[in-house]
């Protein structure tokens, strides 16, 4: 089975950094791109940044030059690394990723339990 672990969420002032992480585990042949989604209450789901295995990156326009999306191939672990944070960053974030378990399987998407980030004064 493969996870997907979340951390670093929390409260924080507008103004404010925070780190998220997330580390995949289990049986894992391949993780071709890892990304952060996040969900406002009342509000869909959206993409907020995505890394691919050749480092390219994409971002939300709202978050460009905020935020930065990094991996760590080795310990199959993806961050964001969240600046000057806004009340409108307020959400909760899951952790997303293409992965192939063996080199015979389909990639398949999974998704972490997801962590709250609170932009607040």
């Amino acid at each position: 089975q493969v996870q997907l672990v979340e951390s670093g969420g929390g409260l924080v002032q507008p103004g404010g950094s925070l780190r998220l992480s997330c580390a995949a585990s289990g049986s894992i042949f391949r993780i071709n791109y890892m990304g952060w989604y996040r969900q406002a209450p009342g509000k869909e789901r959206e993409l907020v940044a995505r890394i691919t295995t050749n480092n390219n990156s994409d971002y939300l326009d709202s978050v460009k030059g905020r935020f930065t999306i990094s991996r760590d191939y080795a310990k199959k672990t993806v961050y964001l690394q969240m600046n000057s944070l806004k009340p409108e960053d307020t959400a909760v974030y899951y952790c997303n990723g293409e992965i192939k378990k063996s080199v015979t399987d389909w990639p398949r998407n999974y998704w972490g339990q997801g962590t709250q980030v609170t932009v607040s004064s």
